[in-house]
């Protein structure tokens, strides 16, 4: 990894990325190879999401064949498991050492605007750089959602978000009310339930997706059904499908689904979603039984959808009944006493919320989040990058981001024609 001295107040670079995660280094790389003049600034030190915000078990939920950074595919002998923690941390190390992207760390951006010459300014705490054209790769999870109820939640009983979960061993003696059933908050609630720790599970609106469907993953179904190439604007759902919480299922010990009527047989207990907290006392909405029914109801579409692919191909596959619910709950609950259910410990598992406050410019739409077609802004030379669906499924993935990254390097070296174009009929 190159490094670079920022004691110059100024500097000046053709590009700036922001943001030295896979979507600002996969950039990088195609940068490099176009020869075009760049630098990528990281506010903390590469990988350091991956080292430092994922729990003990984490393991990626796609398999391993879907590692496809450029220049950097996955080479294991296991392109249908599931990279553990520590395995998905040396894959990205090995990246970062073949792409030997010009890097700055610790090198935090305050404010991105245009400058009166033209291009782009970039502030961080220690130096001023100048650029034709800005790429902001930083991401869109960037603030823990922690509810305001959360201020209310008396001092005896601890407190985390996901990203700051390890293991079921650091948390004190007790019972545990995990809030959301995304992918987080789906696996810590199974990472807890199998270590023996009692669990109150809060559901959200998070679907569900069988791991192993007819002899197959389903991602490999999915991806010979090219659901993976299916761009945003071609979704049903266009650009809603960004609002979407993502399908809960594990890697874990090999993959398998996660049902969580199943964790309720084993003694999970099963709540809708938590909208209060009165006197100690929290307050659910009479909505489990709804929730479960609508993620069964995609595990079963999902299926239905594949059904039909091996059916118009003619493929042999073995067959496979449709789920059937292995529990149903007796009745709605809609509230919990704190202190009588023994809860010690709750973990928010809510998702995040992009901050985008700091790129002073026109962009963004009613919700601040970036209006752009595949990742480019109608301001000349600003892009972003790294954004779930920015243009398929796996724009935020392993899998996808290489297919974005070359597309913006390409806009990027046509508008560096351009401004040379430009200049010259000036």
């Amino acid at each position: 990894m190159a490094t670079y001295d920022s004691s110059t107040s100024t500097r000046h670079h053709s590009v700036i990325i922001i943001g030295g995660g896979q979507a600002g280094l996969s950039l990088s790389y195609y940068l490099q190879v176009a020869g075009i003049d760049h630098l990528v600034l990281e506010k903390n030190t590469l990988t350091h999401t991956w080292r430092t915000q994922r729990w003990d078990t984490f393991c990626l939920v796609t398999p391993n064949w879907q590692c496809t950074l450029p220049g950097y595919p996955y080479q294991g002998d296991d392109p249908h498991g599931f990279m553990k923690k520590d395995e998905i941390i040396a894959y990205l190390d090995g990246f970062i050492q073949s792409v030997n992207a010009p890097v700055q760390e610790h090198s935090a951006v305050r404010v991105v605007k245009t400058r009166a010459e033209g291009g782009y300014e970039v502030r961080t705490d220690a130096v001023v750089y100048h650029a034709d054209q800005v790429v902001v790769a930083s991401g869109g999870y960037h603030i823990p959602i922690i509810p305001r109820m959360a201020e209310r939640l008396p001092d005896t009983v601890l407190q985390l978000h996901s990203e700051q979960y390890r293991n079921p061993g650091a948390l004190p003696p007790g019972n545990v009310l995990v809030v959301g059933s995304g992918q987080s908050g789906a696996q810590i609630a199974e990472d807890l339930h199998l270590e023996g720790r009692k669990v109150y599970l809060a559901v959200g609106d998070a679907p569900r997706c069988a791991r192993f469907y007819r002899g197959k993953d389903v991602v490999d179904w999915l991806a010979d059904m090219h659901y993976y190439d299916l761009p945003v604007q071609e979704h049903p759902l266009r650009e809603g499908v960004r609002d979407n919480t993502n399908h809960y299922v594990t890697g874990r010990d090999g993959g398998r689904d996660i049902d969580l009527r199943k964790f309720a047989n084993e003694g999970m207990e099963l709540y809708g979603f938590l909208t209060d907290l009165r006197d100690g006392v929290l307050q659910f909405e009479p909505n489990l039984q709804e929730k479960l029914d609508q993620a069964d109801a995609v595990y079963n579409r999902i299926n239905d959808s594949i059904d039909q692919y091996i059916a118009r191909q003619g493929i042999d596959a073995p067959q496979q009944a449709r789920y059937e619910p292995v529990w149903q709950p007796d009745a709605e609950r809609t509230a919990l006493d704190l202190q009588q259910a023994g809860i010690s410990s709750v973990i928010w598992c809510i998702g995040f919320r992009p901050d985008f406050t700091w790129v002073d410019l026109p962009v963004f739409n009613g919700h601040g989040y970036p209006a752009h077609v595949r990742g480019v802004t109608r301001q000349a030379g600003l892009y972003f990058l790294g954004l779930p669906w920015l243009h398929t499924w796996g724009s935020g993935r392993f899998s996808g981001i290489a297919r974005d990254a070359e597309f913006i390097a390409e806009r990027i070296r046509e508008q560096q024609v351009s401004k040379v174009a430009c200049e010259m009929a000036a």
